[in-house]
């Protein structure tokens, strides 16, 4: 994220946090709750002073938890870069109850080969979703966008490039709203 903190600010006024897991340099995440709880002093903190549009972005786990605070909290929109549709493993559990129950705004950001995020499931719950989604496809990118080298080579692009296409992707549809 710290990376695209810094692609983000470019954009605007980025306040970046971390749980209190991690921050506690432990592996295992909190318990919802407490990620809700967390993200929810970060939207805190960052409305202080600012009165415009509050958009939350998050990587994974941080999209997630921001998609459960927005159904508490008004936001603006909601940016989810590899949002983690299911659990990992073939049988991982579908985690979409959050995604029907929204109604803020929302573009997903997925690879196509992210493995928490099939690009067919996320296909089947997009049009089951009370909210206006928009999806933004990372061509041979993992869970994290990182695209394959071989796909960067035949496409003649570069990660930077890939990254870039997605920040503009990110600006169109906060300007948007």
């Amino acid at each position: 994220m710290r990376g695209w903190t810094q692609r983000l600010e470019t954009l605007g006024r980025v306040v970046m946090f971390d749980y209190p897991y991690m921050a506690a340099g432990r592996r295992t995440p909190d318990r919802l709750p407490a990620l809700i709880d967390a993200h929810r002093a970060a939207l805190g903190a960052a409305r202080e002073g600012h009165s415009g549009p509050v958009i939350l972005i998050g990587k994974s786990m941080g999209g997630r938890v921001g998609c459960h605070l927005a159904l508490q909290e008004p936001v603006t929109g909601l940016v989810c870069l590899g949002y983690p549709l299911k659990g990992a493993g073939k049988a991982g559990r579908m985690r979409d109850e959050v995604l029907l129950a929204l109604t803020t705004p929302i573009l997903f950001v997925q690879g196509t080969r992210d493995g928490l995020c099939p690009l067919e499931l996320l296909a089947g719950v997009r049009p089951r979703m009370q909210t206006n989604s928009e999806l933004v496809v990372v061509e041979s990118g993992d869970h994290s966008l990182l695209a394959t080298k071989g796909h960067l080579k035949a496409q003649g692009l570069t990660q930077a490039d890939i990254d870039a296409q997605v920040l503009g992707a990110i600006d169109t549809f906060t300007g948007a709203l």
